[in-house]
């Protein structure tokens, strides 16, 4: 069990399984990544939120217990999803939705969203398996995310910023908490037309 850090259901519980390369976000982790956001100015009452390979879906109840009018998990695993579609009724509220897309995470970003791109975007892929260059890149390539979007991954603390081939993402921290790392990338606006 993992517990909501703010909001709204601060200190509801958060119900996990187990899995290869299945691991919910640490408080302390979760609870740096939220401060950073903070501290960039997401008002979490006017962002719409994409939580990419879910897991247990911590990254987006606390989005959604924080304010978030919208959150969109992305899970492919069967438990995770069970665990997502039984929880989702106890953090409803009015004006605000949950959706939660089943699906292989690649498959799903390499078509366009339903309703345009997210404002804050979270990926936690599974660790070893080298999923966080490509789905940034057809999240980038097919409108998941938004102009000023912030992006947020939590990978594995050998991964580097340099393997991501994206320069119009330009990263604004870095920071690793014991084996996992922490990157924020904010959307750089279009060069002008010379």
């Amino acid at each position: 069990m993992v517990r909501i850090i703010a909001g709204h259901w601060k200190g509801r519980r958060i119900k996990t399984t187990e899995g290869e390369g299945y691991r919910p976000a640490m408080g302390r982790v979760r609870e740096a990544l939220f401060s950073m956001l903070a501290s960039r100015g997401v008002h979490w009452d006017a962002v719409r939120v994409l939580d990419v390979f879910a897991g247990s879906g911590s990254l987006g109840w606390e989005a959604l217990s924080r304010g978030a009018p919208e959150v969109c998990f992305l899970e492919s695993d069967p438990k995770a999803l069970r665990l997502l579609r039984d929880q989702a009724p106890a953090f409803e509220r009015p004006g605000q939705r949950v959706r939660i897309l089943a699906g292989d995470a690649l498959r799903t970003l390499a078509e366009p969203p339903r309703q345009g791109g997210y404002e804050v975007l979270f990926f936690d892929p599974p660790y070893g398996r080298d999923l966080l260059v490509p789905a940034l890149i057809l999240a980038r390539k097919h409108g998941w995310i938004a102009l000023d979007a912030l992006i947020c991954a939590e990978v594995e603390e050998t991964w580097t910023p340099a393997a991501l081939p994206l320069p119009e993402l330009e990263l604004e921290t870095d920071r690793t908490y014991g084996q996992t790392r922490i990157c924020i990338w904010t959307t750089r606006p279009p060069s002008p037309i010379p």
